[in-house]
Formats: C-alpha cells, sequence, structure tokens
C-alpha cells in the first residue's frame, strides 16, 4: 500500500510540475493544482488563501470546488479560525471532524456537516520562513487514510506552490522596475517632444509640472483648473503620454459643445433600434477609450443628469449604452477641465458637490500667462520654432517687437499666443517679424516707442479694423464665423469688435440684414 501510495504521488507531482511553465497565471497554476489533488488523491473542495497586501487579511485566491459566491466568503483576519490559526503558527493542522471543532467557522458555506463528516487538513505556505497562506483541502472522514501522510505530502506541494508565488512576485519587480523605468523614459522624451513640451521655468509652471509627474503614474482622477487657453488640453495629454495608459487611446470631448442627448450618446454609447437613425449598436467614447484616458474639458457644462452618470461611473467603472440593459465595465481615467470655480456652483446646487470631489481627487491649477510672464519669451520662440518647421525658413522677432509682446497682458493665454505668432509668420514677407507688423490692439503698449513707428501703428490698427468689418460682413455679421475667416478665436474677435466699437454696427447689420459695408466705416 505504502509502494502505491508513492507512486502515486511521484505521479502527482509529475503532474503538477507540468504546469510551472504557467505559474505566471498564478490564480489559474493554482487551481490547476488543487484539481490535480481533487482527481488524482481524492482531496475535496481544496483551495488556497494568501495574504491580501492592502488589507492585511487572508483571502481565497484559487479553489477547486467552490463556486465564486462561495470563494468570495472566504476572507478571514490572522486572528480568525482554523486558517488564521494555520498561518499565524506557520504549523499544520488537522481537523478529524469539522462538526466537532469550535474553530472551524465554515465561512464559505461549501460544507454541509449534518449530512457526512468531513476532516480539513491545512499546511502553511511559507516563502523565505515567513507565512504568506494557507493550502487546505477536505477528506470525507472515516476513510482508510492517513493524516500524518496527507500532512507530508500537501506540504510537499506547498512547497511548490511557493515556488508559483515566488516567480510572480520576481515578475512584479521587474515590471514595477520597468514601469519606473519606462516613465522616466517618457518623462524625457516629453520634455524633447515639440507636442507635449510644457514651456517655461516660471514657479508656477514649474509646481504643475511637478504636480504633473506626481499623478501620472497612478489611477486618480485628475481636474485640471485653469482660464481658457492655457493649455489644459496639453497637460491632459502629458498626464496620459507619462501613464501606463500611454499605449491606449486618449480621447477628448468638449462637454459645452454638444447637446445633453448627443453627449450622454457619445459618452456611453447607443443601441441599436432607440432611435430611427440606430440602424447598428454603436460603442461610446468610454468603451473605445477602454485602457486608456478620456479628456472632459469644460465640466462644469455638464446636465446634473450626466452628471449623476459620470458620478456612477467613476464609482464603480461600469455603465449601460443608451438602450440597453447590460452593464459593461471599462478601465479608463477620467481627467477633468474647468475654467470656473467647482466649489461655487457646487454650493449653488448647479453642480453635484460628490461628482466634484470624485473629480477633484488630484486638482491641478494651470497658471494663466500674466502669472507667468517670465515664461513668455521661451513660450514665443518655442512657436516661432514650431511654425519655422512646419513652414520650411526660420523667423524671429526684433528687439522692440519682443518687448511690446512680452508687456502684453495675454487674455486668451497660451491659445492667443500660438494664433498670433503662426499668423505674423504668414503675414509677414522675410524673416523678420518687426513693431510694424503686430496687430493694431497692441499699440496702447507700442506707445512707449516713437512717433513713427506710432503712426505706423496707427494706420495698422485702421487697416485691421477694415478687415474685421470686411470678414464679418462676407459672414453675415457672425462673430464666430469670422473669426475662423481670420483665423481668430471667438474670444480674439469678441476683444476687437468690442476696441473698434463695433457691438451697433452688428447689432443692425443682423437687424435689418446685410446692407454692405457702410461708407463712413474707417473714417472714410
Amino acid at each position: 500500500m505504502d509502494t502505491n501510495l508513492t507512486e502515486l504521488e511521484l505521479k502527482v507531482l509529475y503532474e503538477i510540475s507540468k504546469f510551472i511553465g504557467q505559474a505566471l497565471d498564478l490564480d489559474q497554476a493554482l487551481q490547476a493544482v488543487l484539481a490535480i489533488l481533487s482527481d488524482s488523491l481524492a482531496m475535496q473542495r481544496g483551495t488556497v488563501t494568501l495574504k491580501d497586501p492592502e488589507t492585511g487579511h487572508l483571502r481565497i485566491c484559487a479553489s477547486h470546488g467552490l463556486t465564486p459566491e462561495e470563494m468570495q466568503r472566504g476572507v478571514y483576519r490572522l486572528d480568525e479560525g482554523v486558517t488564521g490559526l494555520i498561518f499565524r503558527t506557520a504549523q499544520p493542522f488537522v481537523v478529524p471532524d469539522v462538526s466537532k471543532e469550535p474553530l472551524f467557522l465554515n465561512k464559505t458555506k461549501s460544507r454541509q456537516i449534518d449530512k457526512g463528516q468531513i476532516s480539513f487538513i491545512g499546511v502553511p505556505i511559507v516563502l523565505h520562513g515567513s507565512p504568506i497562506g494557507v493550502l487546505s483541502v477536505d477528506r470525507l472522514y472515516g476513510e482508510d487514510i492517513s493524516f500524518e501522510e496527507d500532512i507530508r505530502f500537501l506540504s510537499i506541494v506547498a512547497t511548490l506552490m511557493v515556488q508559483f508565488v515566488s516567480l510572480n512576485l520576481q515578475v512584479r519587480a521587474r515590471e514595477e522596475n520597468l514601469r519606473q523605468e519606462n516613465l522616466s523614459l517618457r518623462v524625457e522624451l516629453s520634455e524633447k517632444s515639440q507636442d507635449l513640451v510644457v514651456v517655461g521655468k516660471s514657479p508656477a509652471i514649474m509646481e504643475a509640472q511637478q504636480l504633473i509627474k506626481k499623478v501620472a503614474p497612478v489611477r486618480a482622477s485628475v481636474l485640471l483648473i485653469g482660464e481658457s487657453g492655457t493649455g489644459k488640453t496639453l497637460m491632459a495629454r502629458v498626464i496620459h503620454a507619462l501613464s501606463p495608459r500611454a499605449n491606449y487611446p486618449f480621447l477628448k470631448i468638449n462637454c459645452a459643445s454638444l447637446p445633453e442627448n448627443v453627449l450622454e450618446a457619445e459618452l456611453f454609447g447607443v443601441e441599436k433600434g432607440v432611435s430611427l437613425g440606430t440602424v447598428k449598436a454603436k460603442p461610446g467614447r468610454l468603451e473605445e477609450a477602454d485602457g486608456g484616458s478620456i479628456f472632459l474639458d469644460e465640466v462644469e457644462e455638464l446636465s446634473l443628469a450626466l452628471q449623476a452618470k459620470i458620478l456612477r461611473f467613476l464609482q464603480e467603472r461600469e455603465f449601460e449604452r443608451l438602450g440597453s440593459t447590460r452593464t459593461r465595465k471599462v478601465n479608463v481615467r477620467i481627467i477633468g477641465a474647468t475654467h470656473k470655480e467647482l466649489p461655487a456652483l457646487a454650493s449653488s446646487g448647479a453642480f453635484r458637490e460628490d461628482l466634484y470631489y470624485l473629480l477633484s481627487v488630484f486638482p491641478i491649477r494651470v497658471p494663466p500667462v500674466r502669472d507667468r510672464r517670465e515664461d513668455i519669451a521661451p513660450l514665443l520662440d518655442h512657436f516661432l520654432d514650431k511654425v519655422s518647421e512646419e513652414y520650411g525658413r526660420r523667423f524671429y522677432f526684433t528687439q522692440k517687437a519682443q518687448t511690446v509682446l512680452q508687456e502684453y497682458n495675454w487674455p486668451g493665454n497660451v491659445r492667443e499666443m500660438e494664433n498670433l505668432v503662426e499668423r505674423l509668420c504668414i503675414m509677414v514677407e522675410g524673416a523678420e517679424i518687426d513693431l510694424k507688423d503686430l496687430p493694431a490692439y497692441l499699440s496702447p503698449i507700442a506707445a512707449k516707442t516713437g512717433p513713427e513707428d506710432q503712426a505706423f501703428l496707427s494706420r495698422l490698427k485702421e487697416m485691421e479694423k477694415r478687415e474685421i468689418v470686411a470678414a464679418l460682413e462676407r459672414n453675415h455679421w457672425i462673430q464666430s464665423q469670422a473669426a475662423m475667416d481670420l483665423g481668430l478665436t471667438l474670444r480674439q474677435i469678441g476683444y476687437r469688435v468690442k476696441q473698434f466699437g463695433l457691438e451697433k454696427l452688428i447689432k443692425d447689420q443682423r437687424g435689418h440684414g446685410t446692407m454692405g459695408r457702410l461708407k463712413s466705416v474707417g473714417g472714410r
């Protein structure tokens, strides 16, 4: 009998050894070992319980003969039950009849003790002299078995299992080292990249960059707070590029640009047949960005109904498509952005307070240009280099032009600066961008220059006014369309309309239809 048992044990150990190559899928490998024990040695309801590094509790991570629900119930404190005793003492333990053992808790509710007497055998799983878990099996009480023999053999199996665990720990440690090295490399590359560079060395921008480097590797939601045009989209891209999600999608949604129903469908997707135009199911951005990041710009514009749905997603990481009852789960990081103070909106009831707290786990303020004036010169150089590379010829500012631009307040922030630099490079004939080439709205600052420059700037201001009026007339006096025509932002053309006193003209022309350009405009 002993000889047969030894041969059987060797056969079982041989079968177990085949799974060493699959050890990196730890749960599956351990489950396969437990299945072999059950099939070959009639050991029922085998479990491997490991210590959870986050909670400190013992949790069943692999089993044979338990349902998923029974496994979920298998959580023990270190001072709880037979499993906790085996772990604390690092010694095997046998319960010949579990119905008579007060320490046996039957937490999984998998054993019908009143329908049959069951024995429980458990051995510690020990790594480097310290217990990391427990291997346990059931036996039908009264079988012709030797508990000592079972303990001896299970201890051998536990030694093999600990090699599986050790291999996984080593691989995870190497992966973490590689991740850190990869992050450092991404930081270095992003600092050199023309597309993902955060220009400047001012204290305000350096603080924002340090916060980005801290939050990029983790899963926390980020809220970027700053005025329009400060570069919040760029900051979001950098956070994504420096994160482990960099190889997955980065998708942008402007919450102010779409009606509520369209935005909801865009985010969560739509099932086939929800509306007449929906001939097939359409996944939303959340599904498309699985593994990556979604940038929600102008989150303050979300309706309260959509805020509730996004709140649920941030809490549970699950959602349903429009017209579907199927719950879907995705792994997506949310990066929000706003140019308003959300706490004030939350106090007034316009924004959910609980959603604000979830979005702003890690808030980052993106400073306006006026708060980082020492960065204006490097920013101007950066945009000049960018345009020079794109157009295949070099551009530069004269000292007078540089002085005016550095003293300007830049209400449109970095976006205004980038657009202005590109426009100037298009307008000039040669490589030099001088004071005379600057737009007229900069003339109050240019007043510090000489009379000759002032006279030219006055003429330039008049020319720009005519250009603005002509663009408005071409576009039926619609400012947004005129802005696109001229390559300006809506904020920039609004500034010029106010500066040139065109509000009444626009109102009259919009009210009575386009009647042609007024001959009196521009002093003619």
